[in-house]
């Protein structure tokens, strides 16, 4: 069974300091969610609330519709995955699994083969009698989501469990635990910095800043319509203009800069508000000639090879940087360092976007 799991108007206060400002969110059940941001932006706040380990100052959390308040953490159907595993050492494979039901008086031959159950469910078959040390990263991963799953939880919380990992194992492990969560249906909650992962693995994101959550979104949603400045920059990289918008006409506003003047969607709540133009390095082609809207000269500066894709950098007759991105599919062409070229980009393509929206 899962649950799904609401927050109304929930905050969390330090003495003075405000961790988490009026959260409101409401999680499906079966879903995987993740909340994304920097470190200290209140995200694993929100996750110890959730599980227990930490009391809301204001508002309320219902898990299944039943308000959590008073509840402590062994009485919640939630299990918790900490960043850094907490395996026990001494006990073979097995026993780690099906520790909680044996705090819960379940008896040995039912627990080892809910822990051979499970570890198939990982797959880490014939793992049950090795020892943690004898694992790898990545098995240490399967082994602890296996544990939490022994008690049968509704919840699953995941406080940045991958972020131990090297980049590859990192990434076998997100399409791993999103293969795990949807064979067992549970609810899951993750906790990350890494927009990667939170893009990869979820149904829905909530970007959060400063305590607060910015956006709540399907992941290319997130991505292609940012709500402010923040989402844009926070997730996934951005050419970046300063300037002033004119009067919008079917949602395309002009925006006048030191750069040129450009065109660009202005969001409807963004009417009336100083706003900046984001455009993503990979909505930005290079070519000889001026285009009639939305072009900049530039001298190119330095061309990076990155694998799949060729980082291009070149700077405007007014000094701006701008990054444009070149797929390597063997069809494009790469500029010259030196070479004199023109950036252009669809306004279709590029928002206007206010600033996040900061604490009073």
């Amino acid at each position: 069974m899962s649950a799904g799991i609401d927050l109304e108007n929930v905050c969390c206060d330090f003495g003075t300091f405000r961790a988490v400002d009026n959260a409101n969110v409401s999680i499906k059940p079966g879903e995987f969610f993740s909340f994304l941001g920097p470190s200290g932006c209140g995200k694993t706040t929100i996750l110890r609330m959730i599980s227990g380990f930490i009391d809301p100052t204001h508002g309320q959390i219902k898990i299944g519709g039943k308000d959590m308040k008073g509840q402590r953490p062994n009485q919640r159907p939630t299990a918790l995955i900490f960043q850094n595993l907490a395996l026990f050492p001494l006990m073979p494979i097995w026993e780690n699994i099906a520790f909680g039901l044996e705090m819960r008086g379940v008896d040995k031959t039912t627990r080892r083969a809910k822990a051979e159950e499970l570890l198939r469910l990982v797959d880490l078959p014939g793992a049950a009698d090795k020892m943690v040390s004898q694992l790898s990263g990545g098995q240490k991963q399967r082994v602890a989501i296996a544990r939490a799953l022994a008690v049968e939880p509704a919840v699953m919380l995941l406080d940045e469990p991958l972020s131990a990992l090297d980049l590859k194992l990192r990434q076998h492990m997100r399409a791993e635990l999103r293969a795990i969560q949807k064979r067992t249906g549970v609810t899951f909650i993750y906790i990350t910095h890494d927009q990667g992962e939170a893009l990869a693995m979820s149904d829905r994101v909530g970007v959060m800043s400063q305590g607060r959550i910015q956006q709540i979104a399907d992941p290319r949603d997130i991505y292609n319509n940012p709500v402010n400045g923040f989402v844009a920059s926070f997730v996934g990289e951005n050419n970046i203009f300063e300037g002033t918008a004119g009067t919008a006409t079917d949602g395309i506003a002009a925006f006048d800069t030191a750069h040129g003047s450009f065109r660009a969607r202005l969001a409807a709540d963004a009417v009336g508000k100083p706003v900046k133009l984001y455009v993503r390095p990979e909505h930005t082609t290079l070519a000889k000639t001026k285009a009639s809207e939305n072009s900049v000269p530039v001298t190119i500066t330095e061309v990076s090879f990155e694998g799949a894709f060729i980082t291009v950098h070149g700077i405007s007759e007014s000094g701006k940087t701008i990054t444009a991105e070149i797929r390597n599919d063997g069809a494009a062409t790469v500029p010259e360092v030196g070479a004199k070229l023109h950036a252009r980009f669809d306004a279709a393509r590029a928002s206007l976007l206010p600033d996040v929206n900061v604490r009073a």
